[in-house]
């Protein structure tokens, strides 16, 4: 009979707090709990009372390190409501906001949290110690992403400058100019970044996934899109509280998210990828056929070269944006309150990101929502936590240990949306 108890106090690279408890009886796993103990942060309730206005300011604050995500899935609410539709250039700005948001939030996950776990490293600090132009080379590429959230949000932490209809201030062109020449050095090293996170060893672990994401015809999805999934699921956004349901449960103190038939789904770079591939640059598509990951791409472990794919993506995306960029003569367009409710969802780097608001006459916020990729996708890591572990129940207590972390990493559950370390235990009778 398998008898190892496994006890994981405090897992670094993870960004979250929570625990796990995985119960073993004779050989079986027969129970996964991945919990989560981080207290309630309220800003639903924040919002309440609040100017429909003051939304991408106060969400923002929900992340620090996807504040892009929560600032224009609150915008976009707030536009459904009052009948605003953002196109041309302050569209294609907001567009390339969100590609520093992923270019930096993406690096920072395959280098410095997701790699030593393939490398055998316990953190980022020991892997530079051997590999330190591949974390010298990952830092420069994130601050690329930085550059371009802090010219265009006005700062890089909890940007400032965007609001409902645009932005409050638009930079000279010259200065977008500076980060195109950043860019192309960036575009490179994404691509030597695919080649490398390829190169990894992976478990094999292909699984059949629900995967869902937001789709627009013309584009690889950012902003704005229909919802989809692998299994038929085509709604608008409104539409959907109808289709997907949070529910509480006694061991974590984050609502888990299920498709209304009670089944897990997956949201995140592996649906996006999954469900989206024709929409990708050609660099990249051609990027994908050279280390032969096109989908369908079912190995969650694998999730790190699509991360480091989207990569090389916003960066295409943003130079095509700033090689056209014509500065728009007003920053943004105006609007004026009604009643109403508004919904958005806008693809965080962590996969998508729901927002519904309710606002009177005056644009008083009546009532909030908000569902965080990390609360959809914590049912679905449950889920690879059990099959993991019953596939390699054998394996050393040490080794078994190490893959558990790696698989709950898989996801990079969000810093910011909980805090900073997990607790795993095995528990076998």
């Amino acid at each position: 009979m398998n008898s190892k108890t496994i006890k994981v106090d405090y897992l670094a690279r993870v960004e979250g707090e929570g625990s796990l408890l995985v119960k073993i009886k004779d050989n079986k796993v027969k129970d996964v709990k991945f919990k989560i103990f981080e207290p309630p942060r309220f800003f639903e309730a924040f919002l309440r009372g609040r100017h429909y206005t003051e939304a991408p300011d106060i969400t923002a604050r929900i992340c620090g390190i996807c504040p892009i995500a929560y600032q224009m899935s609150s915008i976009h609410a707030m536009e459904n409501i009052l009948g605003v539709k953002i196109d041309g250039q302050l569209r294609e700005l907001r567009r390339l906001l969100y590609c520093g948001e992923w270019i930096e939030s993406h690096t920072l996950h395959i280098y410095l949290l997701h790699a030593p776990d393939f490398l055998g490293y316990d953190d980022a600090i020991q892997m530079a110690a051997d590999h330190p132009e591949t974390v010298k080379k990952a830092l420069e590429l994130k601050k690329t992403g930085n550059d371009i959230v802090n010219l265009l949000g006005g700062r890089e932490i909890h940007p400032i400058n965007v609001r409902v209809g645009g932005f409050y201030k638009i930079p000279a062109k010259s200065e977008f100019l500076i980060i195109s020449d950043r860019l192309k050095w960036a575009r490179d090293a994404a691509i030597e970044t695919v080649k490398w996170t390829a190169s990894l060893p992976f478990p094999d672990f292909d699984q059949n996934y629900k995967f869902v994401s937001l789709s627009n015809p013309n584009e690889y999805p950012l902003n704005e899109g229909r919802l989809i999934s692998n299994d038929g699921l085509d709604i608008s956004i409104n539409e959907y509280e109808d289709h997907f349901i949070e529910e509480h449960v006694q061991h974590s103190n984050a609502l888990q998210s299920l498709k209304l038939k009670e089944e897990n789904y997956f949201v995140g770079p592996l649906a996006r990828y999954n469900l989206n591939f024709d929409k990708l640059s050609t660099i990249t598509k051609q990027v994908a056929n050279d280390v032969d990951l096109t989908p369908p791409m079912n190995n969650p472990f694998k999730g790190i070269i699509v991360r480091a794919l989207e990569t090389l993506y916003a960066c295409d995306e943003a130079l095509r944006i700033i090689e056209q960029l014509d500065i728009p003569e007003r920053p943004f367009v105006d609007v004026e309150p009604k009643a109403g409710t508004g919904y958005a969802c806008t693809e965080a780097p962590r996969g998508i990101l729901y927002h519904r608001y309710r606002i009177d006459d005056e644009g008083i916020i009546q009532d909030a929502k908000i569902v965080p990729p990390t609360s959809q996708n914590q049912k679905q890591i449950e889920d690879d936590l059990l099959k993991f572990v019953e596939k390699n129940i054998n394996l050393q207590k040490d080794e078994l240990t190490w893959k558990c972390e790696q698989t709950i990493r898989n996801y990079d559950p969000c810093i910011s949306c909980a805090t900073h370390f997990l607790k795993l235990k095995f528990e076998n009778d």
